[in-house]
């Protein structure tokens, strides 16, 4: 049985790799990984419009993986109107990419429910094979976070390079073309990144409690032995 000083890191990992798990779920069920502004340009093109005026052609813009919602100002008020990416938006996206970022982002959360599991098997008992030990927890842990990153890198490079905000800014537009202004990550992006980082923070936790405590010993006076005690 492992000593109360690495159960107790143990169970810190093990809450860890929770937590990275129910980080990861909030994440795919928020729409707000990135939000933006949207300006009109063919009302913009249509007036002829100055630099002041340009605000009343600027709408908002925000999505998740799953759904979002876009606010149109085309000189005319705003228009609210929610999509879903799937199934016909994510046609007009790079679809392999986006599917990659999915796949990733479940593959990190049985890898997460992995490293919790080898977390709470070292705090239950010693393991015989080294595989299953605090190597064993940094290994998944290192897999868990790489995979969580690499869907970020992935949003990124979509955002980036890929024009996403604009592609699902005109999606099913026929008369009006829009033109992204600005752009933010938002919560869920962020919380992507919390559980990235909780895994980095859970190599740092095992190598912790494999620090050695000091041992305890308790000094043994030597009983001295005198003529006078045999006597007696």
């Amino acid at each position: 049985m492992p000593g109360w000083f690495k159960k107790t890191w143990y169970g810190l990992a093990s809450l860890l790799s929770l937590s990275s798990f129910i980080l990861i779920i909030v994440a795919l069920a928020l729409p707000h990984w990135l939000s933006g502004k949207i300006l009109c340009q063919t009302g913009v093109d249509l007036v002829n419009a100055t630099d002041p005026e340009l605000v009343q052609f600027i709408g908002d813009i925000y999505y998740g993986l799953f759904r979002g919602c876009k606010v149109r100002q085309c000189g005319l008020g705003g228009r609210q109107s929610q999509f879903t990416i799937f199934p016909h938006l994510v046609k007009e996206l790079n679809a392999g990419l986006h599917v990659t970022i999915l796949f990733l982002l479940f593959l990190a959360l049985a890898l997460a429910l992995v490293s919790m599991g080898f977390a709470i098997l070292n705090m239950i008992q010693v393991p015989y094979r080294a595989v299953n030990g605090p190597g064993g927890i940094c290994l998944w842990n290192v897999l868990a976070g790489g995979v969580v990153a690499l869907a970020i890198a992935s949003f990124m490079a979509a955002v980036k390079f890929h024009d996403l905000t604009e592609r699902i800014a005109n999606f099913q537009e026929k008369l009006f073309r829009f033109v992204v202004v600005e752009e933010e990550y938002e919560e869920s992006f962020w919380i992507c990144v919390a559980s990235a980082s909780a895994h980095a923070t859970n190599l740092v936790v095992v190598a912790i409690s494999q620090i050695p405590l000091p041992e305890i010993k308790t000094k043994i006076e030597e009983a001295t032995v005198t003529a006078e005690d045999i006597l007696y």
